[in-house]
């Protein structure tokens, strides 16, 4: 049931799905379809696959599904994006430039819509939305005029890159990934993800391909997907963004191929607090790390503090996390209101939820201490609408061994905190996961950051400050388990994607090698 609440709110007019699905058919018939959703390859746009139901877990309604392909069909597609790739590495930069730079320009024009697909696909509020779009656009713009210098010496890969992304990012990570590869000189490949961003991505790649970009879009399982996508020998290199279970075969895969590839996995990223006492600083900080749930790769979902000033931690920690608005994103009180700033919506699907609040549940039975549980009644929610996928943000303290809530990422609002009396059970604590994306320490002293940096193992370590995934020459990568192959960002990312002088080792993290950037 909704909770009981003061006002009523109403879907902002011109927001719903029904109209983000009438404005796709006119932005891009050739992609969709009466109600169906379109794959792309060989250039042309099929009609093939069995459609899926699906449904938004904004408020469990449903929308379109995807046109999932079998293996026969997916390796026809991988075959024929070969043969574009033949064709596209011969095209000259400045062509290929030109058209990458006006499907940006496409993009730009359908900012709005590409949004509004991703508020009702994956459950972004607005604000993010937006954020996701325009970081695509501009991230792409930079290596649009940077590309002259990076691909100097170098060329296109001998196959297409194939992409198999998470749902969270499907415009700033998937789509920024594909018009750089094919700006570098590839044909490029993706895989829907699963879970959500199947008519943003449509959306984007149908800009794309009408400028000429050598773009495939296909839908499919990815136990039945993987053998065409993954160890075809016509890909050139493969880019995953996900979890470690199905990170770790398709790394089993590519390694045993001696093929390229680029794989970044989750990890346990933790934000230490030690000596410190900024605590007016870091107040406006925690409440940001619960943007979009904590569904992204680089949340922090671990805070590991130091048992003496646990107190004054507490004491700036649980007014941030009180503060925090969650909520229907497209819920407002008057029709002529702006659409509301939340810091975040409903999680992936009502499954998620369940398995997140079955893990809390779990965690709180083997001796984790609660410090804080939201309240659903608290939201911003429409009357009457299905809450099924929401779930309120919660914080427990020192979680058991046992529970995945300990060693792995949540994928959700959910924090741990953890105490410790000596620096070596604080790199222990934050080490927790073998290897991370980003982590923070906060603490006063330069020297003692600078000495313990170091000993974290995470790619990117913050100064009191949150590190993200970063824009244009800010390198990616990972430690440990949570990535493998190549890193990127920067110069790195066509590095990663076109091959140089021989012999050349990338920086990455390889089975023979692990080599940092300069």
């Amino acid at each position: 049931m909704a909770p009981t609440r003061t006002r009523t709110l109403t879907l902002k007019p011109g927001t719903a799905w029904a109209d983000a699905w009438q404005r796709c058919l006119a932005a891009a018939p050739e992609a969709f379809q009466d109600d169906r959703v379109l794959n792309l390859w060989g250039g042309t746009w099929h009609r093939d696959g069995r459609a899926l139901p699906a449904a938004t877990p904004v408020d469990g309604t449903p929308i379109a599904g995807p046109p999932r392909l079998d293996a026969t069909i997916a390796h026809q597609a991988v075959r024929a994006s070969l043969d574009q790739h033949r064709g596209w590495r011969h095209i000259a930069l400045p062509e290929r430039r030109a058209r990458v730079s006006a499907t940006l320009d496409a993009l730009c024009e359908h900012r709005g819509l590409l949004a509004l697909l991703l508020v009702w696909e994956i459950g972004k509020p607005w604000r993010l939305a937006q954020a996701d779009v325009d970081r695509a656009i501009d991230g792409v713009r930079w290596y649009v005029d940077e590309i002259d210098r990076m691909a100097e010496g170098r060329t296109p890969l001998p196959g297409p890159v194939s992409n198999i992304a998470s749902w969270n990012y499907p415009m700033s990570v998937l789509a920024h990934a594909l018009l750089v590869q094919a700006l570098a000189g590839n044909a490029v490949i993706a895989k829907t993800p699963t879970d959500g961003g199947l008519a943003c991505l449509t959306l984007a790649c149908a800009l794309a391909a009408r400028e000429g970009i050598p773009v495939t879009l296909v839908s499919g399982s990815g136990g039945e997907l993987s053998e065409a996508l993954v160890r075809s020998p016509e890909i050139g290199c493969v880019s995953f963004v996900g979890g470690r279970d199905t990170g770790a075969r398709v790394a089993t895969a590519v390694a045993d191929l001696g093929k390229r590839h680029i794989l970044e996995q989750e990890g346990l990223n933790a934000w230490g607090i030690w000596n410190f006492t900024d605590w007016d600083a870091l107040a406006p900080l925690i409440r940001k790390t619960f943007d979009y749930g904590k569904q992204r790769c680089t949340a922090y979902p671990r805070f590991v503090v130091q048992r003496s000033s646990f107190d004054a931690f507490l004491s700036v920690y649980l007014p941030a996390v009180r503060a925090i608005r969650m909520g229907h994103p497209l819920a407002v009180e008057h029709p002529s209101d702006q659409l509301p700033d939340l810091d975040f919506g409903p999680l992936i699907n009502a499954a998620k939820a369940k398995e997140l609040a079955d893990q809390v549940a779990e965690a709180i039975d083997r001796g984790a201490v609660p410090l804080h549980r939201g309240d659903l009644a608290d939201g911003h929610f429409l009357p009457g609408q299905d809450l099924s996928a929401y779930a309120p943000p919660v914080t427990l303290l020192n979680p058991p061994s046992t529970s995945p809530l300990h060693h792995a990422e949540p994928f959700g609002p959910v924090d741990t905190l953890v105490l410790v009396d000596t620096e070596a059970e604080l790199l222990a604590a934050m080490n927790a996961s073998n290897g991370a994306l980003v982590a923070t320490l906060s603490c006063d002293d330069p020297a003692t950051y600078a000495r313990l940096a170091p000993q974290i193992r995470a790619f990117k370590t913050g100064h009191g400050t949150p590190r993200s995934r970063g824009d244009r020459d800010e390198l990616f990568g990972g430690f440990g388990a949570s990535w493998r192959g190549a890193f990127v960002g920067g110069d790195l990312l066509i590095r990663a994607v076109t091959e140089g002088p021989h012999p050349e080792r990338l920086p990455g993290n390889f089975p023979d090698y692990h080599l940092m950037p300069n």
